[in-house]
């Protein structure tokens, strides 16, 4: 890719979005980053900001290097301020009808040969796609969280997904320090496929009262080797995410064992919805 092409603009300025624009930044990209929303905009330069200063204080990146991210970030309050990009990241909320509406504006800011991509972790790449008018250059890039640490992106074709833009695609993950793995629509693709069912699992085993959700998560940490028990997974992936995968699962594949854990429900309907609400399987006050 050309320095002139060095450019990325990405919608949604939450969590995911914010995380996408800033390894791109680190990555010598200009980054455009816009939210509907402009405290979320505030918020995600606040937050990036902090993560590069603190890496400048742990020595993992140089002052120089903070201070030239940081410039290449670009918090914009309208889609008419980044110009045509060569690559569009939709990380907008989990919501078909709200994604659609994102990316039909979103094309017109592409440039002729460039990509639409959405961050998505459940919603279907081929309906996505459908909703636009080049779905031959759209494709699923599902980010893991948190994004500056997480090495893997999937890379979701979808039914008119081309080579070509399959392979830009994979090209522009690995430009920016990642490991792209590629694989082909369905519900959960392979990751949530996988791993939501075990969350999920995990929560029922502490709703029959098995064992309590510390010992759940020492289990699979200390006797399957995961970084991470899938309870604190759930947590940090936020139980309202869980949830609404879980559905799109139950609903497309239809197979019990994508139900949703009904103490999962409880907790959502409560407003547990793990370390962004403080409160989940643990306390995080």
């Amino acid at each position: 890719m050309t320095e002139n092409n060095k450019r990325i603009a990405v919608i949604g300025a939450g969590t995911m979005g914010r995380g996408i624009a800033q390894v791109f930044a680190q990555s010598g990209f200009d980054a455009y980053v816009f939210d509907a929303f402009p405290e979320a905009l505030k918020s995600a330069s606040k937050q990036i900001n902090k993560m590069l200063d603190r890496g400048v204080e742990k020595g993992r990146m140089s002052a120089d290097d903070a201070a030239s991210t940081k410039a290449r970030l670009h918090f914009v309050e309208s889609l008419s301020d980044v110009g045509k990009q060569p690559l569009i990241v939709e990380a907008a909320t989990e919501k078909l009808e709200t994604k659609i509406a994102i990316l039909r504006d979103a094309q017109q800011h592409v440039a002729d040969d460039g990509i639409l991509a959405s961050n998505t972790s459940s919603i279907s790449i081929t309906q996505l796609a459908a909703a636009v008018d080049h779905p031959d250059r759209f494709i699923g890039m599902h980010f893991f969280n948190p994004v500056p640490l997480m090495k893997l992106v999937e890379i979701v074709r979808g039914l008119q997904t081309s080579d070509e833009t399959a392979r830009k695609t994979m090209e522009l993950a690995t430009a920016v320090g990642k490991t792209a793995v590629s694989c082909n629509d369905h519900p959960g693709f392979v990751s949530n496929r996988i791993l939501m069912p075990m969350i999920n699992e995990a929560i029922f085993t502490l709703q029959d009262g098995v064992a309590e959700a510390k010992a759940i998560d020492d289990i699979m940490t200390l006797g399957m080797n995961h970084p991470m028990g899938p309870l604190a997974l759930a947590d940090l992936i936020g139980l309202d995410v869980c949830l609404h995968i879980m559905e799109v699962m139950f609903r497309d594949l239809g197979e019990d064992r994508y139900r949703p854990c009904p103490m999962l429900r409880k907790y959502v309907a409560a407003g547990r919805m793990g370390r962004k609400s403080k409160r989940g399987f643990y306390s995080y006050e």
